[in-house]
């Protein structure tokens, strides 16, 4: 595990845990290493999600309504 340090405890459903259990003996790895990576690429997914919403933070905002007219005028709807 690493330099893992600090322990919890979490429930998981029954059949949750057990395909945790077989997709980490699979893979020679133990269930804590197997969620810690989830966890990590969970965070690494919003940290890329707030990077593109400050990205886009400056643009123009537009209603729904205004883009259905516009997607209409353009031929797209």
């Amino acid at each position: 595990m690493g330099n893992l340090s600090k322990r919890s405890t979490i429930y998981f459903d029954p059949n949750i845990h057990q395909a945790l259990r077989i997709r980490a003996a699979s893979a020679h790895v133990s269930v804590s290493e197997l969620v810690d990576e989830a966890v990590r690429l969970m965070m690494r997914e919003d940290q890329e999600d707030l990077a593109a919403f400050e990205l886009r933070a400056a643009e123009p905002e537009i209603s729904y309504e205004a883009l259905l007219e516009d997607l209409k005028a353009h031929g797209k709807l």
